[in-house]
């Protein structure tokens, strides 16, 4: 078997990677869009669709797979695929902890820890392929199987990526297209994208426990008197106090109703799954405290990467006073109804980076204390000046980081590293 990999890009780390893979024995093209003709083609889930070297793979004529699909065609344990505008890290890494309390050998795969190939070809049948799945993977899904598949939500995110919501949307719900009943779907009824598919899903037979803050649905996971419980065999079991958990916000309620509920799928025991909800930490990047400087907390909630993850953010801190940083580069998503959330909720808002100027336009004429700054850094400057004691000034950014770094994981260190600086931590 042969193997041509081709990358438009031609810099210094792409030049390492390529190396690496040359000395494997792999036909590597740099600087290049032109395919090779091939019997398979793997597309890697950050090209867009009509990216010059996909227009051409796909005038090839043959099969073109996600990593995610060639992934699980490699497999032989079960995959739980958690998929999701928002929630889905949080949620991935919850399910994860929750299968290991329960005695599980499960890993994280996909969009998070180590890429879902690794972990398919190492991970024997007594595991769990907990899996982080995009909707750039999911387009280009054939066979891809899980045993339990869960949605979150569906709000406007990549619409300059799919071209529409609705074409958005659809490649979400590939996540159930080869579910069978036996299987189990995880569908968050209360999010309004995500709802209609919890009917369509059981239709086929397969099993739907609906997850809800908002009603009780039967042989579902819900809230009960602030109690987070599963509805199995016409009966509550009870699970924690929502008070118990470690992350926060109602957004977080959800996600570990969730995850719950997909562990339970997979045969997860209830002590287990309480254990593990209360022992679960936040995890970098999401609403992660970032240090306190003067009396104010700073919180790093970088993957917040669209509107809608910015409005779940908010409810995390109750009445507190927040000034929220907005900025980077946006994904073609109107920003005028995260305007209009936010100048009801927050003291201040500062602008900062690529999209600053759309952002500014979008909160015209609203009540709220509005400042624009070059950078990240400068943007925390602007903030510290608008923040009272016991405020929190909250990096919840709406957009994707690419303006100014490489990805959000960089931004948010980069503003853990300015907070630390101001503090004193970093000297």
């Amino acid at each position: 078997m042969s193997v041509t990999v081709v990358d438009s890009a031609s810099d210094a780390l792409v030049a390492e990677r390529a190396a690496v893979l040359t000395a494997r024995g792999a036909d590597v093209r740099l600087g290049s869009t032109e395919v090779v003709p091939a019997d398979l083609v793997v597309a890697s889930p950050g090209i867009r669709p009509s990216a010059p070297v996909m227009t051409a793979a796909r005038e090839l004529g043959v099969p073109m797979i996600s990593e995610i699909e060639l992934a699980y065609r490699v497999s032989v344990a079960p995959w739980i695929a958690i998929t999701g505008t928002n929630g889905k890290t949080t949620t991935t890494a919850l399910v994860t902890h929750l299968l290991r309390e329960a005695g599980f050998a499960a890993e994280a795969a996909g969009n998070i820890g180590p890429p879902s190939i690794g972990v398919a070809t190492d991970l024997g049948t007594a595991g769990v392929i907990v899996a982080e799945v995009s909707s750039f993977q999911l387009m280009l899904v054939d066979r891809f199987h899980p045993r339990v598949s869960v949605l979150l939500n569906i709000t406007p995110d990549h619409i300059d990526y799919h071209g529409s919501l609705e074409a958005y949307a659809s490649d979400k719900a590939r996540v159930f297209a080869r579910q069978l009943p036996g299987d189990t779907a995880v569908i968050d009824i209360d999010d309004e994208g995500s709802r209609p598919h919890a009917d369509l899903v059981e239709a086929r037979g397969i099993r739907v426990v609906r997850v809800s803050r908002q009603s009780t649905p039967a042989g579902g996971a819900y809230v009960r008197d602030s109690v987070l419980v599963l509805h199995e065999d016409g009966a509550e079991v009870a699970l924690v106090p929502a008070s118990e958990l470690r992350i926060r916000g109602d957004h977080n309620v959800s996600n570990a109703l969730a995850g719950a509920a997909a562990a339970r799928a997979m045969g997860a025991g209830i002590e287990a799954l309480r254990e593990g909800l209360r022992s679960f930490e936040p995890i970098e990047h999401r609403l992660e405290p970032a240090g306190t400087v003067d009396g104010v907390e700073y919180f790093n909630d970088s993957k917040a990467t669209n509107p809608d993850a910015v409005i779940k953010a908010l409810t995390a801190f109750g009445d507190r006073g927040i000034v929220l940083l907005l900025g980077g580069r946006n994904k073609g998503v109107a920003m005028r109804p995260l305007a209009e959330t936010v100048s009801e909720r927050c003291g201040a808002v500062v602008l900062f980076g690529e999209a600053a100027s759309e952002f500014e336009a979008a909160f015209a004429g609203l009540p709220i204390p509005t400042r624009t700054a070059r950078d990240l850094a400068g943007a925390v400057g602007v903030a510290r000046s608008f923040a009272h004691e016991g405020d929190a000034v909250v990096l919840s950014p709406g957009c994707t980081s690419f303006d100014e770094f490489g990805g959000y994981e960089e931004r948010g260190r980069r503003f853990k590293a300015i907070v630390a600086s101001l503090s004193g931590a970093g000297e």
